[in-house]
């Protein structure tokens, strides 16, 4: 009796843990893990560090962020939403997602499936911000839930932290036709919804997702690559641009910029 031939294996990742190992591989990131034994273990060759370490292989150390000049932003003339007044970040969103409604106020309305408020934990010291929901996030109401939100979820543990633990959300509520830009009068309609869950929740950091979300979170013109490497201040956080992972996707190159971002972001929700 003939035996079959021996199953091929695929050369690349089999299966999702190994994909993900490979990813914080190409990081520089020799794993992770939420033990805290793990994070403040030196990196391979060095001495013990101090208990408050937390070195990575082939990375240059951190420093000092200092807050860019000019680079407090006031934004308080275009919010047009009631600040809610309850108590915790939970019902606060809340009252948000209630003033917001079946949202008709500009025409983006027409088009989608669902809209898209945020989702993530309404304490969340982090927040992540990005554009506007595409076909699976108009089809899901979550954002960041295609091949892109993989990889933010994957960005998000490569710091140590769950994607249950931060809060995402983006500039716009509703997917524009064909993944267009949004409108100027499409930003003005949405973004004071924004600016009210970013004050309902209160986070320590706030991450701008490529540069839609961080010229319209900074008022400029300025491309990602120039506003990227920076931290800002924004409504009681610190703002840091980086590249979004739909560019990271079309240009893996740029990763380790992306992780270098993310460090500063560790580094402040670490020691403040």
């Amino acid at each position: 009796m003939r035996r079959s031939p021996p199953e091929r294996r695929p050369s690349g990742p089999s299966d999702p843990l190994a994909a993900h190992i490979e990813y914080f591989q190409e990081l520089g990131v020799a794993g992770v893990s939420r033990d805290r034994a793990w994070r403040l273990r030196p990196a391979d060759g060095e001495r013990p560090a101090e208990p408050t370490s937390d070195a990575l292989p082939d990375a240059a150390p951190e420093t000092a962020l200092p807050v860019a000049a000019g680079g407090a932003v006031e934004l308080s003339m275009f919010d047009q939403v009631a600040a809610p007044t309850a108590a915790t970040g939970a019902e606060r969103l809340r009252q948000i997602r209630e003033e917001l409604g079946d949202c008709t106020r500009c025409k983006l309305h027409g088009g989608r499936r669902t809209l898209v408020f945020g989702v993530g934990n309404p304490d969340a010291e982090l927040m992540f911000v990005g554009e506007a929901p595409g076909r699976d996030e108009d089809l899901q109401g979550v954002p960041f839930v295609g091949r892109a939100g993989q990889l933010l979820t994957r960005i998000i543990e490569a710091i140590d932290l769950r994607r249950d633990d931060v809060y995402i959300a983006n500039v716009i509520k509703c997917r524009p036709p064909d993944n267009r830009n949004p409108a100027p009068d499409e930003v003005r309609t949405c973004e004071p919804f924004l600016f009210a869950q970013i004050d309902a929740i209160r986070p320590r950091v706030i991450v701008a997702l490529g540069s839609f979300a961080a010229r319209a979170l900074l008022r400029t013109e300025d491309a990602i690559s120039k506003l990227r490497g920076r931290v800002y201040d924004l409504r009681g956080a610190r703002l840091i641009p980086t590249f979004h992972p739909a560019f990271l996707l079309r240009s893996p190159d740029r990763k380790r910029d992306v992780w270098e971002d993310m460090k500063k972001v560790r580094s402040i929700l670490r020691d403040g």
